[in-house]
């Protein structure tokens, strides 16, 4: 089979393209070289290369970037995801198309409230949140014309190579520059009393390829561990990680409400049998090491 998938140089495309060649996927790969937002461009790509699925992750990804940038972010969120849907509903052959939203869609839950269910409102408060809300509902309106699409909604998910823009890279990013000696004994956070749903990279690229199965039913589907973390328990991992003890300073640049948001994935369990296999503290070990090559080499 022939996969087309769109943002291959970010930082879940460059787990998911090895996947699914090791999977037996003849892969092609875009990135920034396709403007996404463009439905002509789109459609000669996906006209010339006739995928048998789509994967659409290019995406702008960040909350912080969307609220300086909220007009760019709607542009490539919802107007490229409409490009895309587009593109797959005009190819006469079929086509699975992989629309990968995200758990700020629905919102922060109050403390006591279950995880979040795909029938749970979306209640999105960014515009990062409002534009994967806005195409995810564009998804949900193209599988009612009848065509085959698949929408995730995956929890937070990390690992070796992300950027720091996000908080957990953030997080190990500074405590390799202390044990490596390069920062002073201080860290500055954020909001650490938030609670979050986090997944390796590689589990959530696993989701990704069950779903793409022509077997699993189409629809909508979580990606989500199941589990609550305080952020300020995976910052004490780091630091026993790394055998450091820094201060620890809010920087209210950096500080966001609170919230608490964690997903239930039993529907994608049962269609498709999968569970999360890596220990977050083994992901964590491996980000630490990885910064620590990154800031030494620097």
């Amino acid at each position: 089979m022939h996969a087309l998938v769109t943002g291959a140089l970010g930082f879940v495309g460059l787990n998911l393209v090895p996947a699914l060649e090791s999977a037996g996927f003849r892969v092609s790969g875009v990135d920034r070289e396709l403007e996404i937002a463009d439905p002509a461009a789109v459609d000669g790509l996906v006209q010339r290369l006739r995928p048998d699925v789509i994967v659409h992750l290019a995406a702008q990804s960040s909350v912080a970037v969307s609220g300086a940038a909220p007009v760019e972010t709607f542009r490539t969120n919802f107007l490229g995801t409409r490009s895309v849907l587009e593109a797959a509903n005009r190819l006469d052959a079929p086509v699975r198309v992989l629309v990968v939203g995200s758990a700020d869609e629905y919102g922060s839950a109050s403390p006591g409230d279950p995880p979040f269910r795909e029938s749970s409102p979306l209640r999105p408060r960014s515009p990062y949140a409002r534009s994967k809300a806005a195409a995810d509902l564009l998804a949900a309106g193209y599988a009612r014309r009848g065509l085959d699409v698949v929408r995730v909604r995956a929890f937070n998910h990390t690992g070796p190579g992300q950027t720091d823009v996000f908080v957990l890279p953030a997080f190990a990013r500074q405590v390799a520059e202390i044990s490596c000696g390069l920062r002073e004994p201080e860290m500055r956070v954020g909001n650490l009393d938030s609670i979050r749903d986090f997944l390796d990279v590689s589990d959530v690229v696993a989701a990704y390829l069950k779903l793409l199965d022509p077997s699993t039913p189409s629809g909508v589907y979580n990606v989500a561990s199941g589990t609550g973390t305080p952020l300020r328990q995976h910052l004490d991992v780091l630091f026993d990680l790394a055998g450091v003890s820094p201060v620890v300073e809010i920087d209210p640049k950096l500080h966001r409400p609170t919230d608490l948001s964690v997903g239930d994935s039993g529907k994608l369990r049962d269609a498709t049998g999968w569970a999360p296999r890596v220990p977050f503290d083994d992901t964590l070990r491996r980000m630490l090491e990885s910064w620590r090559e990154r800031v030494s080499a620097a």
